[in-house]
């Protein structure tokens, strides 16, 4: 009776430990060890974030800047020096982003 217990005990903390319970964007604004803030470059293959836009319920809200992309969820659109790269994407995202003006964020 006490093994059925630890294992059942051990098998729920492996779990609640498990990634796939972990939210995709951390509090901090992070995904898999990615500042979501900054210069991006948007490309067509092999992104360092997959990224679908949505209008309600997203993971963080991007506000799009000409200058100065220093604060989680500020984003500056380039073509070289990036800090990461996105691919938009209809399906299977890695993370889900709503456009805003104002008030970017974690949510």
């Amino acid at each position: 009776m006490r093994l059925r217990f630890f294992a059942l005990s051990l098998a729920a903390l492996i779990l609640a430990c498990s990634p796939a319970f972990a939210g995709k964007v951390s509090s901090s604004g992070y995904y898999k060890g990615i500042r979501l803030a900054g210069k991006v470059k948007v490309v067509n293959s092999f992104p360092d974030i997959k990224v679908q836009k949505v209008t309600s319920f997203p993971d963080i809200k991007v506000q799009l800047v000409k200058s100065f992309p220093d604060a989680i969820g500020k984003w500056q659109i380039v073509n070289s020096g990036e800090d990461f790269t996105i691919q938009y994407v209809n399906s299977f995202p890695d993370i889900k982003v709503q456009f805003v003006n104002s008030f970017p964020g974690v949510n």
